[in-house]
């Protein structure tokens, strides 16, 4: 990791921030990987590193929960599956006033909105196998680091080989608390000032389901 002070964006766009992800990556793998990117803003991101690792290319469908006025910080996360795992910045939820039943309805939307993207992005494809895999999480980058822990967390039980979270950028603090929940973090720049994530890029346009759908079928085709 490096530390960065300077307030200028530090990468041009997000696959800019992939190949310097496929760098850092490159003398930590020891197999081909299995990558699993947070939709929507990782998407462009991991397809550089599965582009470059001949890997398969997934999504790990989560979302986090936003602060009212401020949708981009996050207080808590969900992620689904049987049962779907929720983390929540209790602190923050209650110096902010808010109520547990405002959580809830959040939380509840949030799911629903999970729902409509893995039919929207998957249809019925069955997710990869990981068992055995050495598996990278890949996001656009970190701020409170809740909606990459609630994603960490649900994959504990998957017996994976090597779990690995990349970043291309973060806050020390925020990489710090999720460090004990993978066996390795990759994070090339660490700001002496954050701001947020999307003050690190010169473009940071939102991603469009198109693109996602569109980066998941050319990862999906590369594989034969």
């Amino acid at each position: 990791m490096h530390s960065y002070s300077s307030f200028s964006p530090v990468f041009r766009d997000r696959q800019e921030a992939g190949k310097a992800l496929v760098e850092a990556l490159r003398p930590l793998l020891t197999e081909t990987p299995v990558v699993l990117a947070l939709p929507r803003g990782g998407v462009p991101v991991g397809y550089e590193i599965a582009r470059a690792f001949n890997a398969p290319l997934d999504v790990v469908l989560s979302r986090k929960i936003g602060a009212p006025g401020h949708e981009e910080f996050a207080i808590g996360a969900i992620v689904d599956g049987p049962e779907p795992i929720c983390v929540v910045d209790q602190i923050l939820l209650d110096s902010m006033g808010m109520s547990a039943h405002w959580f809830e309805d959040a939380k509840a939307r949030q799911l629903e909105e999970i729902r409509r993207r893995r039919e929207l992005y998957c249809g019925h494809r069955p997710s990869p196998l990981l068992a055995g895999r050495e598996v990278i999480v890949v996001d656009d980058g970190i701020a409170t680091g809740n909606t990459a822990r609630v994603v960490l967390m649900s994959l504990a039980g998957e017996q994976l080989k090597r779990l690995i979270l990349a970043v291309p950028v973060g806050p020390r603090e925020s990489l710090e608390s999720l460090r004990p929940l993978v066996d390795e973090l990759v994070c090339p720049v660490v700001p002496d000032w954050f701001g947020s994530v999307g003050a690190q890029y010169a473009h940071f346009e939102q991603t469009s389901d198109e693109e996602v759908i569109e980066l998941l079928d050319k990862a999906r085709r590369a594989l034969g």
